[in-house]
């Protein structure tokens, strides 16, 4: 009992000095993440310049706060001209260096030009006052005997401090970057009755801010913050790798946080430069669903629209906030396997709504709609006659949902079916057909 004890005691003491110390990362939707650096760092007494490595290439220098007992920052600069072939070989135009061609020779001269014209070709020149050309496809080594000043090879604060005594100290410093960004990504695995639906959500980040951030505390925020316009930030150019994370351990955590939704992942882990990386949002969860079938003549002209719906409630097996991303949905084959049968995206959703699915349209469905007549009543008044036929070739009854957009004042004389008033401009028919049958609605429109 007693080594639990301390084995607990030690673990929390781990736990704490974690939350103290290293990376912690905040990641937004919008390209956008606050990165909190706490490190240890060396001081001298009084006025002094000190590096801070290892910041993301897309740091806004603006956003930056630094934090250190008894160290005041009198002036910061961010240095990013980091260190490339191309930008050494300009850097020693005028100054010394040794190419090494392919066949062996070893050339020492001045270099007098930086791989110009075309073919690209370097001059320099020797000891003794002659030129030598060499084309770049033929160099195999160029040796630079140091570093040139004003390079350096990852991007860096350099501050002008002023400590209170010459030692080392804790150091917080938070900065926001662009470059990284999250979204979310659901999996629907529907039944054959397309009545339930098996759901996976993963959270899906993009890291290209040129920075690796290693062991870090993450936290995702669902939500539209608003920002001041800045100039576009550069961005990290190449090819991303993928890093699949579903290892055990807990998911994320979620909670209201100001008007926005919180994410915290309740374990370290490494997000990396120029990696997609996923992490499980939250556990595999069921709900209930239903098929819905919509036909809105303004949006999908003679085309029935399928969707899938459900509510989002803890009775239904949910009851989250769902931040904004892609729905992917699948279904069961008859051989046992599942096919991808459509996608949407959907906007965040607060628990205790509901949503729907967009997947497609509908195969075995046929629908039009006409305009049986038209009726000039005065200047200011007319009346239209809407005829819409809907045919089933389906193997079970349907209902469908008919929408009209209407526009002005109007009001619904005469319909076969009563309609539901959704908004000031819009009305649904819900039409009941059976296999292999047509089913016709008619109604008139007044508009003053």
């Amino acid at each position: 009992m007693r080594i639990l004890f301390v084995l607990t005691i030690t673990m929390l003491l781990t736990a704490a000095a974690l939350a103290e110390t290293g990376v912690a990362l905040t990641v937004y939707n919008d390209n956008l993440a606050l990165v909190r650096d706490t490190r240890p760092m060396m001081f001298k007494k009084g006025l002094g310049q000190v590096m801070f490595r290892d910041v993301a290439a897309q740091i806004d220098p603006t956003s930056v706060h630094f934090k250190s007992a008894g160290v005041d920052m009198l002036e910061q600069n961010f240095d990013y001209d980091l260190v490339s072939s191309e930008k050494l070989l300009q850097k020693y135009v005028d100054q010394t260096l040794e190419v090494v061609t392919k066949g062996g020779d070893v050339v020492r001269g001045t270099l007098m030009t930086a791989a110009a014209g075309n073919p690209a070709q370097f001059v320099l020149k020797q000891a003794d006052g002659s030129l030598r050309s060499i084309l770049v496809e033929n160099a195999a080594e160029i040796r630079y005997p140091n570093l040139p000043d004003g390079l350096i090879t990852k991007p860096t604060l350099r501050w002008l401090v002023n400590s209170d005594a010459g030692s080392e100290k804790e150091t917080e410093v938070s900065y926001l970057t662009g470059g990284i960004s999250w979204r979310a990504d659901y999996v629907m695995l529907l039944n054959d009755a397309n009545t339930r639906t098996d759901l996976d959500a993963w959270v899906t980040l993009d890291n290209n801010s040129g920075a690796d951030y290693n062991n870090a505390q993450l936290k995702l925020i669902a939500g539209e913050i608003h920002r001041a316009p800045t100039p576009q930030p550069r961005y990290a150019k190449g090819m991303m790798d993928m890093a699949l994370s579903a290892e055990a351990g807990r998911g994320f955590e979620e909670r209201s946080f100001f008007e926005y939704h919180l994410y915290t992942l309740q374990r370290p882990t490494d997000v990396l430069d120029r990696q997609t990386k996923q992490v499980s949002l939250f556990p595999s969860t069921s709900a209930n669903v239903r098929k819905v079938y919509t036909y809105d003549w303004q949006q999908d002209n003679d085309n029935v629209a399928v969707s899938t719906e459900f509510e989002n409630k803890e009775t239904n097996g949910l009851g989250m906030a769902l931040p904004a991303g892609r729905v992917r949905v699948y279904q069961k084959a008859p051989d046992g396997g599942q096919e991808f049968i459509g996608e949407d995206n959907i906007n965040h959703t607060p628990k205790n709504e509901k949503l729907t699915v967009r997947i497609g349209k509908a195969f075995d469905i046929a629908a039009e709609r006409a305009q049986k007549d038209y009726r000039r009543i005065s200047d200011r008044v007319s009346e239209t006659d809407i005829e819409v036929k809907i045919r089933n070739h389906k193997t079970e009854k349907v209902n469908i949902i008919v929408v009209d957009h209407l526009y002005g004042y109007w009001e619904i004389l005469r319909e076969s079916l009563p309609h539901k008033k959704v908004s000031a401009q819009k009305i649904e028919f819900t039409l009941a057909v059976e296999p292999e049958q047509e089913a016709i609605l008619t109604y008139t429109v007044r508009n003053r």
